[in-house]
């Protein structure tokens, strides 16, 4: 694990190489970035309409109510 003296060395190091005011701009872009992520992911792991139709034979949700 790292510990705090770690953390404090890597913070000062990204101050000099991309300055105070950058940071702040960096983090909300990693923030976005795995918002992103995680979107995408729950949306492989969710099945789509038309995994669902085939599960229904091929019928579309509409279709299937009409003919109840």
């Amino acid at each position: 694990m790292i510990g705090s003296t770690e953390l404090i060395i890597i913070g000062i190091l990204a101050i000099f190489l991309f300055g105070a005011k950058r940071i702040p701009e960096l983090a909300r872009n990693l923030g976005r970035a795995k918002g992103e992520f995680q979107a995408g992911v729950a949306d492989i792991n969710s099945p789509s309409s038309a995994e669902i139709d085939m599960d229904r034979g091929g019928i579309s949700d509409d279709v299937a109510k009409e003919n109840e």
